[in-house]
């Protein structure tokens, strides 16, 4: 035996001795291997200029025309291909998203699964789509979580039986059993949790890209600026955002709410039936019935109360958010007071529904907690109680004759024990999958109402109507204007019956307009507050459609027509994206133009200082308020001269700006051979047009056309001198009389 122990040790030995050479190797073989996987997903990194020009550029376009967006992350920049929605797929959307009529309440009804379907369709594509992918491997997770319930009771059951039994083998296998089942189920539960969240996020982000594709569209359609205009929606921010997260989260909650607890009654009912026998599960058929009856009777509307309070939120989001934009207009006015008092009054009616709801829920809870753990537990125990007390034999123990062995008996209580464990954990699990099946009934009333408020959003987005087609942006080098009424549009669903789209009559400002512009020619809009100066430039824009028949022909894109409006807009970005909105970085590096051409727009609009003054052309800030009211309008200008554009409508854009510099930027355009159509009470501005258009403002729609310059306009001038000269000649009677007058009062004061 001594002789043989070393050469049994010498394995071991050996196996020690290599190991300790090469722990070195061992102990870095994990070490690179970390590292080339992390070299392998790490995103390069980008030198700090890099960096910059990768936020400045923002997306690639690909030659498919898809956009790749460049995201920044650590120090790198992740890429995301975004394909846009085509308008193939919104014109085959829109039969699904007809208008729902408006006294309509959310409930479980077909109309709720008809808005359902119709958003599912934009949710899940197809059915190899990321999201139904998703959705499969969350089924299956869910799955696979009741049967290892369903082997778990059984488990449980047996443990307790070997345990009864006094059979120590079959009870420490069962518990290492227990442990392994452990591993499959905290794994089950943790990928249901992260599926789950995956696929709210999956459909926030196909429904929000949908959404925003089908919402911020081009001209002609212009269904952002159109939306509010034309239709009673309001708050689309709230529907976009919040809306659309809500009804995502719900309804990925809601599936597995629904699904897993139906599974687990299929499967669980099924498991009971095998020991219940025919009465039991008759009884518990009953019991499910019972139970639904109910709660079905005791559920408020909780569909029309998340509905009602989307819309609070969303109204008191909208005041939060109106103080923010208009803060410093609030400030010169002092009205804090006035808005803390508008903002706490829309808080208030959000609390006081909430609080409501509160109150709905307690009678509806308290009747749901006592239906579910309650009488579905006194119910279980009577479940139980049937194959003891009416299908077995009831006294076992007690028949035993004195002489007879024990182990009958004992293996009757056993089994009798395993299946009461078995059967009250499936009961339990039963109560609970019936408890959350019955709370589901709430959820599903709570999605019906965010399914309205979703499905409202794309159904009105859907069928707002198109422009007028006498409104056409062609190639051609004028402006012309043909019998054209200038009306505020009107509702496009308002006045008339639900579902059909016969709006109202419009309000016209300007009758029967009619004009024709072109190179070289310049018209000036005048005429008092209110009377349509706006509109008209709305009309040649394209942004309202021509009423009474006529028809408006202008040059198509921002090389042929743009606009700089009242109010200066400055959008989010660089110093170099405010000089070329709407232009993108990569439309600016095509176009040819270079940073030094920039800074010989901003030097014709004295805004040269302005690249030094705020560290660069990358330099980010919020522009509204850096900028003065002053410089803002002058940016507006510096746009112009950057696009150079055959027309520009110029809406009041100066009235910030000095008279001198507002003559330099005109002359400039003129210079640039842009065509002006200037929108002001400015008279001194004539000098630069070549046509004067005065809306009379009588409520008649009535205007005239004249030419600036004409002998027409010399002899209105003419006549104007001839009137001021003979008022001039009396200059010296009514010194005389002023004097005679003041000697008279001298003589009465005396």
């Amino acid at each position: 035996m001594g002789a043989r122990l070393p050469s049994a040790r010498r394995p071991a030995l050996l196996l020690l001795a290599v190991m300790l050479i090469l722990r070195s190797r061992l102990l870095k073989v994990p070490t690179a291997a970390i590292e080339k996987l992390k070299g392998a997903t790490a995103v390069n990194a980008l030198s700090k200029d890099e960096l910059v020009q990768a936020l400045q550029q923002v997306y690639v376009d690909e030659p498919d025309g898809r956009k790749t967006l460049l995201v920044p992350y650590k120090d790198g920049v992740s890429k995301v291909t975004i394909t846009p929605t085509p308008k193939v797929q919104f014109d085959a959307n829109k039969k699904r998203f007809r208008l729902t009529p408006a006294p309509y309440k959310p409930n479980l009804d077909k109309t709720f699964f008809r808005q359902l379907l119709a958003i599912l369709r934009i949710a899940f594509p197809s059915w190899h789509s990321k999201e139904s992918l998703i959705l499969v491997l969350h089924s299956s997770f869910l799955v696979l979580r009741t049967v290892l319930s369903i082997v778990v009771a059984r488990l449980d059951g047996r443990i307790v039986r070997d345990l009864v039994s006094a059979d120590g083998k079959g009870f420490l296998r069962g518990l290492g059993l227990w442990f392994v089942l452990a591993i499959p189920s905290t794994y089950t539960n943790s990928m249901i949790k992260h599926l789950q969240s995956k696929l709210s996020l999956r459909l926030r982000t196909r429904l929000t890209r949908y959404t925003h594709d089908l919402y911020l569209s081009s001209a002609p359609d212009l269904r952002y600026y159109r939306l509010t205009l034309e239709s009673s929606l309001e708050d689309v921010d709230q529907y976009i955002t919040s809306d659309i997260a809500a009804f995502c989260e719900s309804l990925s909650a809601i599936y597995g709410n629904v699904l897993k607890p139906s599974l687990d009654l299929l499967l669980f009912t099924s498991q009971l039936s095998r020991t219940l026998g025919v009465r039991g599960t008759i009884l518990l058929f009953g019991n499910y019935y019972l139970t639904a009856r109910i709660l079905r009777a005791a559920t408020p509307a909780f569909g029309r109360l998340a509905a009602v309070e989307a819309r609070l939120e969303g109204e008191y989001r909208a005041g939060m958010g109106r103080v923010g934009r208009e803060s410093e207009e609030v400030a010169f006015y002092g009205g804090g007071l006035r808005e803390r008092s508008i903002l706490w009054r829309a808080y208030l009616r959000l609390i006081k529904h909430i609080n409501s709801i509160y109150k709905i829920r307690i009678a509806y809870e308290w009747t749901e907690d006592f239906v579910i753990k309650y009488l579905w537990s006194a119910i279980g125990y009577c479940l139980i109680s049937i194959p003891v007390l009416l299908t077995r034999r009831r006294s076992v123990g007690v028949q035993a004759l004195p002489n007879a062995s024990v182990t009958p008996i004992r293996n009757e209580v056993a089994n009798r024990t395993e299946t009461y464990i078995s059967s009250r954990r499936l009961l339990m699990s039963l109560a609970d999958a019936g408890g959350r099946l019955m709370y589901a009934y709430k959820d599903l009333l709570e999605l019906a109402g965010l399914t309205t408020r979703l499905y409202t959003l794309l159904s009105t987005l859907h069928n707002l109507p198109s422009l007028s087609s006498t409104d056409d942006a062609v190639h051609t080098d004028r402006i012309q204007v043909s019998h054209v009424d200038v009306g505020i549009p009107p509702p496009a669903f308002g006045d008339s019956e639900p579902g059909t789209d016969a709006p109202g009559s419009p309000w016209v400002l300007v009758r029967d307009l009619s004009l024709e512009l072109g190179a070289g020619e310049h018209l000036m809009i005048t005429g008092s507050n209110g009377v349509g100066k706006t509109a008209v430039a709305r009309v040649l824009a394209g942004l309202w459609a021509a009423q009474g028949g006529g028809e408006v022909k202008r040059p198509e894109g921002n090389q042929g027509l743009f606009v700089v409006p009242q109010r200066a807009y400055m959008v989010t970005g660089t110093l170099l994206d405010q000089v070329i909105y709407p232009h993108s970085y990569p439309q600016f590096v095509q176009s040819g133009k270079t940073t030094e051409d920039l800074v010989e727009i901003l030097d014709a609009v004295n805004l040269a200082y302005l690249p030094g003054r705020e560290g660069g052309w990358h330099t980010r800030k919020e522009w509204r308020d850096v900028l003065s009211g002053g410089e803002k309008q002058r940016m507006g200008m510096a746009r112009v001269f950057y696009h150079k554009p055959k027309f520009a409508i110029l809406d009041e854009c100066t009235s910030a700006v000095s008279s001198e510099m507002e003559g330099r930027m005109y002359e400039h355009a003129k210079m640039l051979g842009i065509s002006l159509i200037t929108i002001s009470l400015r008279p001194s501005l004539m000098r630069y047009h070549t046509q004067l258009l005065t809306l009379t403002g009588d409520g008649t729609g009535r205007w005239t056309l004249s030419r600036i310059g004409t002998a027409e306009e010399r002899m209105g001038i003419d006549r104007e001198i001839v009137s001021l000269e003979n008022k001039l000649a009396d200059v010296e009677s009514w010194e005389a009389r002023v004097k005679e007058l003041t000697r008279l009062l001298s003589a009465q004061e005396q």
